[in-house]
């Protein structure tokens, strides 16, 4: 049984040479995705990435509630089967979360994202907005049990073949995870490291009786912007873990295995198989960098951008209701390539750069704009216009990166 922080230890791996590499290449590598493209056309990028997240921190949960479908809940075109418009509700609710703790961290970049008040907030956030029947959770013979926001659960639990510790000792927990893991305290690339390390201690605490993976995921998304990583945002680690979750459930389950022997370290748990984790963990990191890396080249995007078009034309591409989408102009393709390069157009560009009257140039802007596919930088009427990232396209834009379709 834990009751005592004692048995947390370590809380880093011993031997961190390898560790090291792989962070320094981490940062360097991440840093690099800014400056592929332009701000505004990035900020897009950062947008559509929190849908992105969303739906695979939402997989790993066991819930496949495809971009398509969030997309629709964005514009409040609900599926009318409950179960389906509760998980809708649901990646709306992460992304709204996310959002909120990227503003706190631009408004206080001094925030204390390890300490317990933080992570109970990402919690309460969270479950505050969830629909009802979403907070009530049943264990074996259990009773369903109503889950309070922010609230860290006050009985034992079994998590697997892990019993987390037990409810009274969690302040003490959370009071060492904080001293220990704060960036604050650290230099050099270990905060790096530390990210790996706390997103398994964090999910080894297991705080809260429901939602620990969903907190745990926020909690290292605010862990990258908080050191920061730069580049972070444009690259998420859930991808990767959903992607590869069997191997992600695999380490973590190892990692809350106690010490094999005198060669395992000094602490309680085992140093071997925590070192395993953080290397497992950045390894991913560094997979989802050289993905979007690729994706951000800008010479292959405008070419997927504008192969988007040709298919669009040939009426090979359907919309996010299954029915083949409209022809887009000939010459889309140009005004969405310049919005991509210059990173936003003034309204009346767009006839210039068709080149056709002031009058067809309207018509094509507002086709754009009413499928997304340009949206304005701000909400003037004579707002700029920048490029936009609806799932629906951008599932060809950036192929893998999910599904193009609902059954994909």
């Amino acid at each position: 049984m834990y009751d005592s922080i004692t048995q947390f230890e370590p809380l880093m791996p011993s031997a961190v040479g390898d560790l090291e590499d792989l962070a320094f290449d981490l940062a360097k590598r991440s840093a690099t995705l800014a400056g592929q493209l332009p701000r505004q056309t990035l900020q897009g990028v950062r947008e559509l990435l929190r849908i992105v997240n969303s739906y695979y921190s939402n997989l790993i949960e066991g819930h496949n509630t495809h971009p398509f479908d969030v997309e629709r809940a964005m514009r409040k075109d609900y599926s009318a089967n409950e179960d389906k418009r509760d998980l809708q509700n649901e990646s709306l609710i992460h992304i709204e979360v996310q959002r909120k703790i990227e503003n706190w961290l631009e408004k206080d970049p001094t925030l204390n994202v390890t300490s317990s008040e933080f992570i109970r907030t990402i919690h309460r956030e969270f479950y505050e907005r969830l629909p009802e029947r979403l907070r009530w959770v049943k264990a074996d013979d259990m009773e369903p049990e109503w889950v309070e926001a922010g609230g860290l659960r006050n009985r034992m639990v079994a998590v697997g073949d892990h019993l987390p510790p037990v409810a009274n000792s969690l302040p003490a927990f959370l009071k060492r995870f904080n001293a220990f893991y704060d960036p604050a305290k650290m230099n050099g690339l270990r905060p790096v490291i530390a990210i790996a390390a706390a997103h398994h201690r964090l999910m080894w605490i297991h705080p809260f009786l429901d939602g620990n993976g969903r907190v745990v995921r926020l909690f290292t998304d605010a862990y990258f912007l908080r050191i920061p990583i730069d580049g972070y945002g444009l690259w998420n680690v859930s991808r990767g873990l959903a992607r590869r979750s069997s191997d992600y459930k695999r380490y973590l389950a190892a990692a809350d295995f106690p010490r094999e022997g005198d060669l395992d370290g000094r602490g309680n748990l085992s140093d071997r198989t925590l070192t395993e984790f953080c290397r497992f963990f950045l390894e991913v990191c560094l997979d989802q960098v050289t993905f979007m890396g690729e994706l951000l080249s800008l010479g292959t995007f405008l070419g997927r951008l504008e192969k988007y078009v040709q298919l669009r034309a040939l009426s090979l591409i359907v919309d996010d209701k299954g029915i083949p989408a409209e022809p887009l102009h000939v010459r889309t393709g140009i005004v969405l390539r310049e919005a991509a390069i210059m990173g936003e157009l003034s309204r009346g560009k767009v006839g210039e750069i068709i080149e056709m009257s002031e009058r067809s140039g309207r018509t094509v802007l507002k086709s754009l704009l009413e499928e997304g596919l340009l949206i304005p930088i701000s909400d003037s009427p004579r707002s700029t216009v920048r490029l936009g990232f609806p799932a629906h396209a951008a599932g060809y834009w950036f192929p893998k990166m999910f599904p193009t379709t609902d059954g994909g």
